[in-house]
Protein backbone atom coordinates (compact mmCIF):
# COMPACT_ATOMS: atom_id res chain seq x y z
CA UNK A 1 0.00 0.00 0.00
CA UNK A 2 3.17 2.41 0.78
CA UNK A 3 3.81 1.40 -2.88
CA UNK A 4 0.96 2.90 -4.13
CA UNK A 5 0.54 5.80 -1.86
CA UNK A 6 4.55 7.32 -2.93
CA UNK A 7 3.43 6.36 -6.91
CA UNK A 8 -0.14 8.53 -6.78
CA UNK A 9 2.10 11.41 -5.19
CA UNK A 10 5.26 11.21 -7.61
CA UNK A 11 2.31 10.91 -10.93
CA UNK A 12 0.42 14.13 -9.77
CA UNK A 13 3.67 16.30 -8.69
CA UNK A 14 6.34 17.37 -10.27
CA UNK A 15 8.90 17.96 -7.89
CA UNK A 16 9.44 15.57 -5.42
CA UNK A 17 11.68 15.42 -2.34
CA UNK A 18 14.95 13.09 -1.82
CA UNK A 19 17.95 12.49 0.70
CA UNK A 20 20.42 10.94 -0.72
CA UNK A 21 23.04 9.06 1.87
CA UNK A 22 22.78 9.16 5.55
CA UNK A 23 24.68 12.78 5.99
CA UNK A 24 22.20 14.83 3.88
CA UNK A 25 20.25 17.14 6.45
CA UNK A 26 17.61 19.08 3.82
CA UNK A 27 15.53 17.42 0.99
CA UNK A 28 16.17 18.66 -2.63
CA UNK A 29 13.24 18.51 -5.12
CA UNK A 30 13.91 16.71 -7.85
CA UNK A 31 11.62 15.48 -11.13
CA UNK A 32 10.64 12.27 -10.81
CA UNK A 33 8.43 9.46 -12.95
CA UNK A 34 6.59 5.87 -12.81
CA UNK A 35 6.75 2.82 -14.72
CA UNK A 36 4.98 -0.23 -13.93
CA UNK A 37 4.53 0.41 -10.11
CA UNK A 38 8.76 1.47 -10.02
CA UNK A 39 9.92 4.74 -9.07
CA UNK A 40 12.55 6.32 -10.85
CA UNK A 41 14.91 9.64 -11.16
CA UNK A 42 17.51 11.08 -13.69
CA UNK A 43 20.35 13.06 -12.78
CA UNK A 44 20.31 16.63 -14.40
CA UNK A 45 23.51 17.46 -13.45
CA UNK A 46 27.06 15.51 -12.81
CA UNK A 47 28.66 17.27 -10.08
CA UNK A 48 30.74 15.29 -8.00
CA UNK A 49 28.47 15.92 -4.97
CA UNK A 50 25.44 15.07 -6.48
CA UNK A 51 22.32 13.13 -4.86
CA UNK A 52 23.22 10.49 -8.07
CA UNK A 53 26.94 9.70 -6.99
CA UNK A 54 26.04 9.77 -3.25
CA UNK A 55 23.56 7.10 -3.95
CA UNK A 56 26.28 5.28 -6.07
CA UNK A 57 28.42 5.33 -2.57
CA UNK A 58 25.66 4.83 0.00
CA UNK A 59 22.61 3.13 -2.07
CA UNK A 60 19.87 4.22 1.57
CA UNK A 61 18.22 7.61 1.23
CA UNK A 62 14.72 8.75 1.78
CA UNK A 63 11.91 10.70 -0.61
CA UNK A 64 9.12 12.90 0.27
CA UNK A 65 5.56 12.82 -1.00
CA UNK A 66 3.71 15.34 0.85
CA UNK A 67 4.26 15.12 5.08
CA UNK A 68 4.92 11.42 4.06
CA UNK A 69 8.72 10.28 4.10
CA UNK A 70 9.66 6.74 2.47
CA UNK A 71 12.80 4.91 2.96
CA UNK A 72 14.50 3.90 -0.07
CA UNK A 73 16.80 1.88 -1.54
CA UNK A 74 18.42 3.65 -4.71
CA UNK A 75 19.88 1.08 -7.29
CA UNK A 76 20.80 1.25 -10.98
CA UNK A 77 18.12 -0.65 -12.76
CA UNK A 78 19.90 -3.93 -13.92
CA UNK A 79 17.22 -3.64 -16.93
CA UNK A 80 17.87 -0.69 -17.93
CA UNK A 81 18.60 -1.36 -21.39
CA UNK A 82 14.87 -2.84 -21.81
CA UNK A 83 13.33 0.00 -20.01
CA UNK A 84 14.62 3.20 -20.90
CA UNK A 85 12.06 3.78 -23.84
CA UNK A 86 9.59 3.31 -21.79
CA UNK A 87 11.34 6.28 -18.71
CA UNK A 88 11.94 8.32 -21.99
CA UNK A 89 7.83 8.48 -22.77
CA UNK A 90 7.14 8.67 -19.00
CA UNK A 91 9.60 11.91 -18.11
CA UNK A 92 7.99 13.48 -22.01
CA UNK A 93 4.61 12.54 -20.78
CA UNK A 94 4.65 14.36 -17.42
CA UNK A 95 7.21 16.95 -18.00
CA UNK A 96 7.17 17.94 -21.89
CA UNK A 97 5.36 20.99 -21.41
CA UNK A 98 5.83 25.30 -21.52
CA UNK A 99 9.09 26.21 -19.27
CA UNK A 100 9.81 22.15 -18.74
CA UNK A 101 10.01 21.06 -22.54
CA UNK A 102 13.66 21.91 -22.77
CA UNK A 103 14.59 19.84 -19.87
CA UNK A 104 12.21 17.04 -20.41
CA UNK A 105 13.83 16.42 -24.13
CA UNK A 106 17.39 16.91 -22.66
CA UNK A 107 16.64 14.46 -19.74
CA UNK A 108 15.76 11.58 -22.19
CA UNK A 109 19.16 11.97 -23.93
CA UNK A 110 22.24 9.28 -23.59
CA UNK A 111 24.37 10.95 -21.19
CA UNK A 112 20.88 11.46 -18.92
CA UNK A 113 19.95 7.91 -19.60
CA UNK A 114 23.34 6.91 -17.89
CA UNK A 115 22.25 8.05 -14.78
CA UNK A 116 18.97 6.81 -14.10
CA UNK A 117 18.17 5.46 -10.47
CA UNK A 118 15.07 3.03 -9.34
CA UNK A 119 14.58 4.29 -5.85
CA UNK A 120 12.50 1.12 -3.91
CA UNK A 121 10.95 1.68 -0.75
CA UNK A 122 11.72 -0.16 1.99
CA UNK A 123 9.83 -1.00 4.94
CA UNK A 124 10.13 0.80 7.57
CA UNK A 125 8.49 4.15 7.10
CA UNK A 126 8.51 7.09 9.24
Amino acid sequence: MKNKNAIEYIDSHNLIGIKAGKERESFLEIWMVTFENRIFARSWGFAERSWYNTFLKDNLGEIKCGETIYKIEARIPSDLADIENKINQAYLQKYDSGDNAFYAKGITEKEHVEKTMEFVILNNEN
